[in-house]
């Protein structure tokens, strides 16, 4: 079975075989209107569960999107809904809907969540996000890459402020596809050792390097992400914008990457906190491509789930 869980846990050429195949979805529909189906329908007759513990605009909205286009049906269920943890279990929950739906997306808290999730389901189970990774996106940022500037491999990637769970996945894919990855922000805040060293292990250049001038030198793509967390108190989100308002991506730190270094972002973002509008708006800025690529990504992956 198929499950897409984490980029270091999916083979390399699946992966590639998924951006590929995003890619030419999204040609193909080309010219049509968005919520046309697609000429090909392989989720007919397919229902899917979309399961959310955290809030989402868009995960939610291009998953339902991504499995109406492609045929199929949503069944969209909160973790209020469902008290995931709180009364059945995990492993219960799995086998449940296992018999009701062919495929559940489940967007959480807890990686454990996610994980007994799929060790006790019969159809496959898609990370929608935890709190240590987002598979997904990063999915969609490498096929923004290329549709831009070509194959990303051996491509400096440059990662700035809070090495999350966004982050987390970079490196992941950075040892999957071959890309080199710098991180820059405080040290309280670097990605976990395991992460790096996965990728480094796959021959990646993983460097962490305090300056942001000096680190993205060179780059071919530059990254950010929001600095604090919907759930952080008042006390919290004062002390990370502290730590963190050395690394905001504005227009002097670009200049001293690439001149045709891209910008990205997974949204939502804080303008004039973690980057300012004159670079997310700027002609570098692929951040609405972006947000466009997560339905084409995630019709792929959802495809290599079910092998349709």
């Amino acid at each position: 079975m198929n499950h897409f869980l984490d980029i270091h846990k999916t083979d390399a050429a699946a992966l590639r075989g998924m951006i590929d195949q995003a890619g030419a979805m999204k040609q193909a529909r080309l010219g049509r209107p968005k919520a046309a189906p697609d000429d090909d329908q392989p989720l007919k007759d397919h229902m899917v569960a979309l399961i959310f513990e955290k809030p989402s605009t868009r995960t939610r909205v291009s998953f339902d999107v991504g499995v109406r286009q492609m045929g199929g049906q949503t069944m969209v269920l909160s973790g209020k809904d469902m008290q995931l943890g709180h009364g059945e279990t995990i492993a219960d929950t799995a086998r449940v809907l296992s018999r009701y739906v062919d495929m559940i997306m489940i967007r959480t808290f807890d990686e454990t969540i996610l994980t007994e999730m799929a060790e006790y389901s019969d159809v496959p189970v898609i990370n929608g996000l935890t709190d240590r990774t987002h598979p997904c996106q990063i999915m969609a940022d490498v096929l923004t890459y290329e549709e831009h500037r070509g194959p990303i491999k051996g491509k400096k990637v440059v990662w700035t402020g809070d090495g999350n769970n966004v982050c987390a996945s970079f490196l992941h894919a950075a040892g999957q596809f071959g890309f080199d990855l710098t991180f820059t922000g405080p040290a309280q805040l670097d990605p976990e050792e395991e992460f790096m060293g996965l990728a480094r292990q796959k021959g990646s250049k993983i460097t962490i390097e305090r300056d942001p001038f000096k680190a993205v030198e060179g780059a071919d793509l530059v990254v950010a992400d929001t600095w604090v967390s919907m759930h952080d108190s008042q006390s919290a989100k004062e002390r990370r914008h502290n730590m963190l308002r050395p690394y905001q991506v504005n227009a002097d730190l670009m200049s001293h990457a690439k001149p045709d270094a891209l910008f990205m972002h997974c949204l939502p973002a804080h303008r004039e906190e973690e980057a300012t509008s004159e670079v997310m708006d700027g002609p570098n800025s692929v951040i609405f491509d972006e947000a466009e690529n997560r339905l084409h990504a995630q019709k792929a992956v959802m495809r290599w789930c079910l092998g349709v």
